[in-house]
């Protein structure tokens, strides 16, 4: 009887840039960047984003990462859910929503990055490249959070263009472009890391570990 092999961690890698290339794809092209619009992305994103890490703490991470996957579970579902509902779209709770996501995601990937790669260092957990994607992303949650706090929610400039009209740049604007831009450079290293030549040749490792396995058992 064969081991089941667990889910490379190329494809939870792919995973996750797809969706939040999506995401910033929406929120770029979209000329309403609204709470209502933004906070539609965001509730989106951030569900899609549970489920993935759901199943890649069931089948892709091992055992010393299966409790920051659940917890980023958690927390996605959770804000994502907040995010959904309609009648609750506005520009308050788009803040508090994305920044109580990004301060807490951020932080659990941060710190289960760095506990990790000590864990590693010190002989007591292998070694997985779930680390730098962990510290990475992590540190980029923060950033948002970081970034959105600087934003005012009451903030509005009215600017004119010659032969274009008069224009507001509001903070729900800059906030939801904020959003988009986090999910674009998140897109970008998870796609880089996944596609990668380390992550391709996972798949012919694991395929030639177990069948020394079996080799082994025979």
């Amino acid at each position: 009887m064969s081991a089941t092999r667990p889910l490379p961690l190329r494809y939870v890698q792919l995973l996750r840039a797809l969706f939040a290339a999506v995401a910033a794809l929406m929120i770029t092209f979209s000329a309403d960047h609204s709470a209502i619009v933004g906070l539609s992305v965001f509730s989106g994103f951030a569900l899609v984003s549970g489920l993935i890490y759901i199943i890649a703490a069931w089948l892709a991470m091992p055992e010393g990462w299966r409790w920051p996957y659940v917890l980023l579970a958690v927390v996605s579902v959770l804000t994502g859910m907040a995010g959904g509902v309609p009648a609750w779209r506005s520009t308050p709770l788009f803040f508090v929503v994305v920044i109580a996501w990004g301060a807490l995601t951020g932080t659990v990937e941060l710190v289960a990055g760095i506990r990790a790669r000590r864990l590693a260092a010190a002989g007591r957990m292998p070694k997985h490249d779930s680390a730098r994607d962990a510290i990475l992303t992590g540190s980029l949650g923060l950033a948002l959070a970081v970034g959105l706090l600087c934003v005012p929610t009451t903030y509005a400039l009215t600017y004119s263009i010659a032969e274009a009209g008069s224009f507001t740049l509001t903070g729900i604007t800059l906030a939801v472009g904020i959003f988009g831009a986090y999910a674009a450079v998140v897109a970008v290293f998870l796609g880089i890391a996944g596609l990668g030549p380390r992550a391709r040749e996972e798949a012919p490792a694991a395929v030639g570990t177990a069948a020394a396995d079996n080799e082994g058992q025979a």
